[in-house]
């Protein structure tokens, strides 16, 4: 649908300024697919030379930016303005709630709270329990003695292990698999006897598992996930592994089992941290460290082996140097060489 500039600076609460009265626009995007009749976004003043290559009619921009070449609507949060544009213009296809399917196999003694939605084809096993206004998805697959919490919602294909605990209001995303068998193995008899598989996985409140992303169970107690942690797609998390609150980790980290974190810790993409170290408050891992130590709270690190990232860049300028050191040497080694020669002419003369 066609919507007004007025319109919508009304609906997010700013200013139209530069024009632009009586103006529609019928769609919100990028500034890269952005046409003339769609409003698009800058968030940063800094990035405002970019709305120049952009076709877009008219911009949603920072509070105070000022005169620009189109029409704008100044706000205080671009990003949060941008959002309820989208949504404007594009509504979201609306959750209906099913209640439990009858193509659900959920087993006669599984517990269900108020408001539960149990979708086609997933699987509830035996002693199961799912907290109110919970929904699982189409193929999910809950094993035996599983416990979701109230609000938590499972995506298609997700698979939970037997005794798996879920928090309050948790998202875990499809294809995500908790609770699967830790990679321990010992040599006997010649041959490779798994270790004992006798854990489960305690995910706290408010935690995001993303796509793809495998937690594995305790070796005797459980694997844990702290409270707010959110994990992107294609994250692995090993066995006895236990995580603080509020973490960030970023797709395709792989963190080795029995390492702990504290709280608020940042591990950037591709990060790799061995087993039995620990991760302080609020470190921050660079994306693609290689983590064979303790991390101390509050510290910054990168590279492979990780290190701080202060004495990371001085080698990292160090390195960027080396082919002009690699002449200052060749240069200086000839000079040696001729000082040398011409000492020895000079001695073979005195002889």
């Amino acid at each position: 649908m066609a919507v007004t500039l007025e319109t919508l600076a009304a609906h997010v609460g700013g200013t139209l300024v530069g024009g632009g009265n009586g103006m529609t626009v019928a769609g919100a995007k990028t500034l890269e697919t952005a046409g003339p009749g769609d409003v698009t976004l800058v968030d940063r003043a800094d990035k405002l030379h970019l709305l120049g290559k952009s076709a877009a009619g008219a911009a949603i921009v920072p509070t105070g930016t000022g005169a620009i070449d189109r029409p704008a609507i100044e706000v205080a949060d671009v990003h949060a303005a941008f959002a309820a544009v989208i949504t404007l213009l594009h509504p979201p296809r609306p959750k209906t709630r099913i209640g439990r399917s009858a193509q659900a196999a959920i087993d006669p003694t599984a517990k269900l709270g108020a408001d539960v939605d149990i979708h086609p084809f997933a699987t509830v096993g035996a002693d199961c329990e799912i907290g109110a206004g919970a929904t699982i998805h189409a193929g999910v697959r809950l094993l035996p003695g599983c416990r979701i919490g109230a609000g938590t919602e499972i995506f298609p294909n997700a698979v939970l292990y037997e005794n798996t605990r879920v928090g309050d209001r948790c998202i875990i995303h499809a294809g995500a698999v908790i609770g699967a068998y830790g990679f321990g193995y010992k040599v006997t008899g010649g041959a490779y006897a798994m270790s004992a598989q006798l854990g489960h996985v305690e995910i706290g409140n408010d935690v995001e598992i993303g796509a793809a992303t495998t937690i594995d169970r305790g070796t005797y107690g459980p694997t844990v996930i702290g409270d707010g942690t959110k994990l992107d797609n294609l994250v692995m998390i090993a066995h006895n592994c236990r995580l603080g609150r509020h973490n960030m980790i970023c797709s395709q980290v792989g963190v080795a089992g029995s390492t702990t974190t504290g709280d608020w810790v940042v591990m950037a993409g591709q990060c790799g941290v061995r087993d039995h170290v620990h991760i302080g408050d609020r470190a921050i891992l660079g994306a693609r460290s290689g983590v064979s130590n303790d991390v101390e709270a509050g510290k910054t690190v990168l590279g492979e082996p990780a290190i701080e990232l202060r004495d990371r860049k001085l080698q990292l300028a160090t390195i960027s140097k080396l082919p002009e050191m690699r002449k200052d040497l060749k240069h200086l080694a000839s000079r040696v060489d001729a000082l040398e020669n011409g000492r020895a002419a000079g001695a073979a003369e005195a002889a």
